[in-house]
């Protein structure tokens, strides 16, 4: 990833916040048959590693060798950024069209897991974060399914981990802007319905 070093990220905080709030990464894994990409739900595990989960139908889990690198992309929210958001734009026009986003990319060895065991401890932690963050006390239970049920889904699935090796961020947020039009950009991110973005910029400013 093209990272220059203005928008490099490097605070351990905002790098859990993009992979907390946006845990649906696009995982990227070279085999025999080309690369594969697949979209899967994940989260940090209290030990450092990425956990998760992918369909037994899923061929990720055969073509992926156990040990083997692979690559999970996390992408919080983006934002347009027009030229028109610059107080400075009518004085020389010297400003083009841009996006602001963020994104993590976190590399590690993959590894999968048959076992019931292993497949009820990832699901249970998914499904409690993801529960109590959206449900609170009414949160979702895995028991709260017939057991011959959640045995047969379990069935269905394959669970892994990922070894972290290295973590790149991004924070592309108008840092080599201007105090006036980076604010002119949080103001214009804002209004275009991108809170998300404009709350990430504005953090920033307090740091």
């Amino acid at each position: 990833m093209y990272i220059p070093p203005h928008f490099q990220e490097i605070d351990p905080h905002e790098i859990r916040a993009v992979i907390e709030t946006a845990p649906l990464a696009c995982v990227v894994a070279q085999t025999t048959e080309g690369l594969v990409a697949n979209h899967i739900p994940m989260l940090s595990a209290p030990d450092g590693t990425l956990i998760g989960h992918v369909a037994l139908a899923n061929d990720m889990h055969r073509l992926v060798a156990d040990g083997q690198e692979v690559l999970a992309i996390f992408r919080a929210a983006d934002a347009y950024v027009s030229p028109n958001f610059y107080p400075s734009k009518p004085e020389h026009h010297r400003h083009v069209p841009t996006w602001n986003y963020q994104v993590v990319h976190v590399y590690g060895t993959i590894a999968f897991r048959h076992d019931e065991q292993a497949k009820r401890a990832v699901v249970g932690l998914l499904t409690r974060t993801h529960e109590r963050r959206l449900n609170g006390a009414g949160a979702w239970r895995m028991a709260d399914a017939p057991a011959d049920y959640m045995t047969q889904m379990l069935g269905s699935i394959v669970a892994f981990r990922i070894e972290v090796t290295r973590v790149l961020a991004k924070s592309k947020l108008s840092q080599n802007r201007e105090e006036r039009d980076y604010s002119g950009a949080v103001a214009g991110i804002r209004a275009s319905g991108h809170e998300d973005v404009a709350s990430a910029m504005e953090r920033r400013l307090r740091k």
